[in-house]
């Protein structure tokens, strides 16, 4: 029957206090025996054998790292730093996508009309243009709302009590209908060019397209590379596993000679991958936090700039914690693969 001592004597136990080499290798043949001779239990101890495997399997292979410390620093600096990019990217166009709501969240055209038509012309051009399906509302701003707001500004005041009159002219503002798309507003701003009555055009949601555009460019920027650097991540965890399995490549044989089955085997280097991917996820999220916090006060001074319409935008709480679960996935597959690899070629 398997007992405590049996399993904690596999083959990947650190001993803070080491055996001799029989006493050790004495340990693992118990071991072995106890978790690879299904005949000498039932379905249920099996099953708790298989439980207690798993778990001092994850235990000890947590412990190998700790042994070697320089090494498992660097393995999961390596790819704390490179998946805290993609994250950083991320961070970064999710503010500059903020930024972009706060100058202007709509695609407003602003319509100058001549300056001799009157309050009853300017507003039957209004009704036309709130007529339009692509049209939700028509603002109508007179000569001397443009007045006082150019008054509100600093430098304008005594420049305009020179004006003897008011030169300015109505302005329509149109707003357009949420989904309309660009070919829509093109030809509705051709449209009203052509109306008896305008001056001039203004379309201020040009920008707005072009910055969805750069935003839509660099989110698929950010996926390939955060694709690119978990694939590095990926092979980083695979090579590590691979040199450890190569230097116990004489114990590996000892416990295949003797009937432990390949799952066996390699289970504790599979959590070895899990360990290095979550560790590493892990400091990649820490990254991503303390970049945001450096970025704190420069981003609450430009909000100020803009009183304070812009609201920094944090990475989601979601992100921060399915970043760690994603890389130990991605380390227990690495680590999976290449142990399979390297136990058919022992074999």
């Amino acid at each position: 029957m398997t007992t405590s001592d049996d399993i904690t004597s596999g083959p990947n136990q650190p001993d803070p206090n080491p055996p001799d080499a029989n006493a050790r290798q004495d340990g693992t043949l118990r071991a072995v025996a106890a978790i690879g001779s299904p005949h000498r239990h039932g379905r249920r101890r099996r099953f708790a054998n298989w439980c207690e495997h798993h778990r001092w399997s994850a235990i000890s292979s947590l412990q190998r790292l700790a042994t070697r410390p320089l090494g498992s620093l660097l393995t999961i600096a390596l790819m704390g730093l490179a998946l805290a990019l993609p994250l950083a990217f991320f961070l970064l166009l999710g503010n500059v996508h903020k930024l972009g709501e706060a100058l202007g969240q709509n695609q407003a055209v602003s319509v100058f009309l001549q300056s001799e038509l009157g309050m009853q012309q300017v507003q039957l051009l209004a009704t036309q243009l709130g007529a339009r399906p692509e049209v939700a509302a028509v603002r109508i701003r007179t000569p001397q709302q443009g007045m006082d707001e150019l008054a509100g500004m600093q430098g304008f005041s005594g420049a305009l009590d020179m004006l003897d009159h008011n030169p300015l002219p109505y302005v329509l503002q149109l707003q357009p209908r949420v989904g309309v798309s660009a070919d829509t507003m093109t030809q509705l701003i051709t449209d009203v060019r052509a109306m008896r009555g305008v001056d001039m055009v203004q379309d201020a949601g040009t920008w707005r397209q072009r910055l969805d555009a750069l935003l839509g460019v660099g989110n698929r920027v950010v996926l390939i590379l955060a694709s690119l650097l978990a694939l590095a991540a990926l092979l980083v965890v695979g090579n590590t596993v691979r040199v450890d399995i190569a230097s116990r490549a004489e114990e590996i044989s000892i416990l295949l000679l003797i009937g432990a089955s390949a799952a066996f085997v390699r289970r504790p280097y599979v959590y070895a991958g899990a360990w290095y991917g979550l560790l590493g996820g892990a400091l990649a999220a820490l990254l991503a936090v303390g970049i945001e916090w450096s970025l704190a006060e420069p981003v609450r001074q430009l909000s100020h700039a803009y009183a304070g319409k812009l609201q920094v935008q944090s990475l989601p709480l979601w992100i921060l914690l399915g970043v760690p679960v994603a890389t130990a996935a991605l380390g227990w597959l690495a680590a999976r693969l290449v142990s399979a690899r390297q136990l058919r070629r022992v074999q």
